[in-house]
């Protein structure tokens, strides 16, 4: 089986070059390892001479924003035309463990979408994180099922698919149509996937010994840096699926007096703020993606 491995990359230099050390010191290196680069000109030197080769193809920004969806559809595209049979997609902050790419391939049948184990690293220590040790560092995120090596938990819930870390054949990729391009930026594109997947027949299966490590990075909680594209995305979906996806963030900002529900249209807007607006909130420190306790909006990866 041809696997290829697919991320999608805009900054996060050092996270993305660690990834690349995880894939060459796998148990089984990716026949192909495809990076889409989201208007980030360096990524083709910054990978180049390494190990597995990279192959780097580049997309501009959509209308100023991350075009998450279109990079996904055009990394699968590369991967099928350069023969993939198995179809393997990380987010640009997953190291793989050694047994990443030999689980999803162990696992892999058609009409089903694979989900790894995910456990978010604390940061880094003072010599930086050491492959060998990332398994010591973190358990699997508990939000979601973490089966045993060799195990695998079928029927999954496909509201907590999540695009950290997931695979599918090749067939089950056509079949299931790609990503919707009318979402850019934060949210909602991998929540609509799964919607999609689960209409066409397609079972989420957990996997267990393919595991990755989200590597830590700063961000707010709630991502009100994100607030604009979860109205725009979620309103999409609700469009496309009849309900609104990423409501505890929703409610976050409603907590916070960001934005309203509008029960005549069944829609979430912004807020009018008087003598204030958002770039002026102040969102409280700083949290960490290692420190998430509660649950990860349903399909979506933390920012």
């Amino acid at each position: 089986m041809r696997t290829a491995v697919i991320t999608l990359a805009a900054g996060r230099h050092s996270h993305l070059r660690l990834q690349q050390d995880g894939l060459a010191h796998g148990r089984r290196a990716p026949d192909h390892y495809v990076v889409v680069s989201m208007a980030d000109p360096t990524i083709q030197d910054l990978l180049a001479n390494r190990r597995p080769a990279a192959d780097v193809i580049s997309l501009p920004l959509a209308d100023g924003r991350l075009p998450l969806a279109a990079a996904r559809n055009a990394g699968a595209a590369r991967a099928l035309a350069a023969g993939a049979d198995l179809l393997i997609f990380l987010d640009v902050d997953c190291v793989p463990g050694p047994t990443l790419l030999e689980g999803y391939t162990r696992a892999a049948q058609d009409r089903v979408l694979l989900c790894g184990t995910v456990a978010y690293l604390p940061p880094p220590p003072a010599h930086g994180y050491h492959l060998d040790e990332l398994a010591g560092l973190a358990p699997p995120h508990p939000a979601r099922p973490a089966p045993a090596d060799g195990q695998i938990v079928r029927g999954g819930d496909p509201r907590l698919f999540w695009s950290l870390s997931f695979a599918l054949t090749a067939n089950t990729w056509k079949h299931i149509g790609g990503f919707c391009e009318d979402y850019t930026g934060y949210g909602g594109e991998d929540t609509d996937y799964a919607s999609t997947a689960a209409r066409q027949g397609v079972d989420l299966w957990w996997v267990g010994g393919a595991p990755a490590y989200h590597q830590h990075h700063p961000t707010q909680i709630p991502p009100v840096q994100h607030i604009d594209d979860i109205l725009r995305n979620g309103a999409i979906y609700q469009r496309r699926w009849r309900a609104w996806p990423m409501e505890g963030w929703l409610q976050a900002f409603e907590a916070q007096g960001l934005v309203e529900y509008v029960s005549a249209t069944k829609s979430w807007r912004r807020r009018a703020i008087e003598q204030r607006s958002l770039s002026s909130h102040d969102p409280g420190p700083m949290r960490t993606s290692a420190c998430h306790d509660e649950m990860p909006e349903e399909g979506s990866a933390e920012p």
